[in-house]
């Protein structure tokens, strides 16, 4: 039996805050197995931020496992951990982060440059993505201000997905969205989540989208469990 993508295990995570620590996640466990789509719901400071983090190898547990496409990520170096990142992980962030000067499809094109790769190859993965995603080919040469927040997104997403990731995670990616356009933007990443058998993390605020999740889990103070 294949593993699950993403397995968090046993973690615990905790920050400095004078002369005590605060827990962030509290010996939290979650297995994402390919193509399920998981909704993580809970209140502001509930330790949602910290999960993603942890599960992005962003940031080291204090003590736990975690497992990222079948590799352990105890004891790589920061410059495996980068790579595993860049080839494993894609990242849906609050804001769509992406490079003013460039166009649509170069934020894509950016990624495979990063990677070494093939210019010629990437252009076609890049219009096809950008073409899943919705965003109409006269609208890829255009640049973020040119696009609405909607369409920004579209192309945040298609960026995750450009490498190939086996794990997916969104950070609150519909905050700056009406709730229509949120609709739409937690409704594809939901698809591409079964198209690319990605295992994807969805964190939110917004009650009304988790019934588009797989699968819903709460957090609070640090502890996750089924929704």
């Amino acid at each position: 039996m294949t593993p699950p993508p993403l397995v968090l295990d046993d973690v615990l995570l905790t920050y400095p805050d004078g002369d005590r620590r605060l827990t962030a996640l509290d010996r939290v466990s979650l297995a994402v197995p390919a193509g399920e789509f998981t909704a993580v719901a809970g209140p502001s400071g509930s330790g949602k931020s910290s999960l993603l983090a942890v599960a992005a190898t962003l940031l080291r547990p204090d003590t736990g496992r975690v497992v990222i496409a079948g590799r352990e990520t105890a004891g790589l170096s920061p410059r495996a951990l980068t790579s595993l990142r860049r080839e494993a992980v894609g990242i849906v962030f609050q804001q769509s982060n992406l490079l003013p000067s460039l166009t649509a499809v170069e934020q894509l094109l950016a990624v495979e440059h990063l990677r070494g790769g093939s210019p010629r190859a990437a252009r076609a993965r890049a219009g096809e993505l950008l073409e899943r995603v919705g965003l109409d080919a006269a609208k890829w040469r255009r640049r973020p201000h040119q696009l609405s927040g909607g369409e920004r997104q579209r192309v945040n997403i298609a960026r995750a997905l450009f490498p190939g990731p086996a794990v997916l995670l969104a950070d609150e990616p519909t905050s700056a969205l009406d709730h229509e356009c949120g609709e739409r933007v937690v409704d594809l990443l939901a698809s591409v989540t079964r198209e690319h058998r990605t295992a994807t993390v969805l964190v939110t605020h917004d009650r009304a989208l988790l019934a588009r999740a797989d699968r819903v889990l709460l957090m609070r103070d640090g502890v996750l469990s089924a929704g």
